[in-house]
């Protein structure tokens, strides 16, 4: 399989991203036999991956590190770096080669700390590939200062070091990063391509797949989620019954808090999964004694991990809320389609009963509401409102709207 089989719908972008990896590639040999470089290249040691959510930006990325690192024999005889087998294609889909580095929010900010050891490795050579890759999944998360260091890096780039940033558009980016970035912007994928990937890589079943894909309006992670995981569609289910359940003051407060109670445990199944097992092995690597108790100057470390466990559980929790919000505008969405006589496909014709009920017994301005509300919602999360009272709110809206 070559790397850029999972960058679905996205053909003008693969194109420009396989002619820079070809450049890449002669820059390299060309740079290790001793030769001139080639003058004219595709290639650029910053790029900006923009594009909405479920674009498959981050999977552009790493197809293109992946490429970057190609050691095919194939690729020496004018074949496209990125086999898809090669160990540097391998290890840098995997998240395991040497020279790629991989940041993403564990919390709702990238801080500082999170970079440093990254900024100051991208300076230095490539240790075992032919580059040094750099992927930031959640550039829009960099704060201030984690965004300088970054800056600092691009704009005295080590030779064979390339940063690839990914974000939902330029607008999320630092104006002074963006300007030194090759921008390549990703469009939402077809549903009926979305379908096909899950069939033909994830062997779902192509009625399940074509649900699954026209649920969540092409976003191909939300997709292969709620195709491959039984919870994630009773948790989907459960939101796009909300609407029904908002007809009194009483159902609206029941409803949000069971909302909320959701997103908290799926943070809290998270944490299961990996806080233990991340807590246990850095206090074997420190050297903790067979009573529990730890070296000295260690306290520190542990507490380090502690901040970042709970910065993660707490990005959990909002995006899982998130994710049940952007299910609900989905819905209304469907609703104002019926209203209007649209020819629209629905998104979630799964539950056409339940649609027809509320188109019926509302306006197209209720629901216009009804969808601000939402997104009202969403605005207040950002702010770091308290996730009940935000919910609240936005649930009473639900209801008088």
């Amino acid at each position: 399989m070559a790397v850029w089989d999972d960058v679905v719908g996205q053909e003008r972008v693969q194109e420009q991203l396989s002619a820079a990896a070809r450049d890449a590639d002669a820059h390299v040999t060309a740079h290790a036999a001793g030769e001139p470089v080639p003058p004219a290249s595709k290639m650029t040691h910053a790029w900006l991956f923009t594009g909405p959510p479920g674009s498959g930006r981050v999977t552009a990325a790493r197809a293109f590190a992946a490429a970057l690192q190609c050691t095919s024999p194939d690729r020496a005889l004018g074949g496209t770096p990125g086999c898809g087998f090669c160990d540097g294609c391998h290890t840098a889909l995997i998240g395991t080669h040497a020279d790629v580095s991989w940041i993403a929010a564990t919390g709702t900010q990238i801080l500082v700390s999170d970079m440093r050891d990254t900024v100051r490795k991208s300076f230095t050579a490539p240790a075992n590939g032919r580059w040094q890759v750099i992927l930031v999944e959640d550039a829009e998360r960099l704060n201030e200062r984690s965004a300088n260091a970054v800056l600092k890096a691009v704009e005295e780039p080590a030779p064979r070091t390339v940063w690839l940033l990914c974000a939902p558009s330029v607008e999320d980016v630092l104006p002074t990063i963006r300007s030194r970035c090759r921008h390549l912007t990703l469009r939402t994928p077809p549903v009926a391509a979305v379908a096909d990937v899950l069939v033909r890589r994830d062997g779902v079943e192509p009625e399940l797949a074509a649900t699954a894909a026209r649920a969540t309006q092409g976003h191909i992670g939300r997709a292969r989620r709620l195709a491959t995981d039984e919870r994630a569609r009773a948790r989907r289910s459960a939101v796009l019954k909300l609407p029904l359940r908002v007809e009194d003051i009483g159902g609206c407060l029941r409803a949000a808090q069971e909302l909320v109670d959701a997103a908290a445990d799926d943070a809290k199944q998270v944490a299961e999964d990996t806080d233990v097992k991340e807590t246990e092995e850095l206090r074997a690597a420190l050297g903790a004694s067979e009573g529990g108790r730890m070296p000295r100057g260690t306290a520190g470390l542990m507490k380090e991990l502690e901040d970042l466990q709970k910065r993660r559980k707490t990005r959990t929790q909002r995006d899982s809320l998130d994710l049940a919000l952007t299910d609900l505008t989905g819905f209304y969405r469907d609703v104002l389609a019926l209203q209007m006589g649209s020819r629209v496909a629905l998104a979630n014709d799964d539950v056409r009963d339940s649609l027809d009920r509320i188109a019926r017994s509302s306006t197209p301005e209720g629901t216009l509401r009804r969808i601000e509300a939402i997104v009202a919602c969403r605005e207040a999360l950002e702010r770091n409102v308290a996730p009940l009272l935000a919910v609240e709110a936005m649930t009473v809206a639900l209801r008088a709207g």
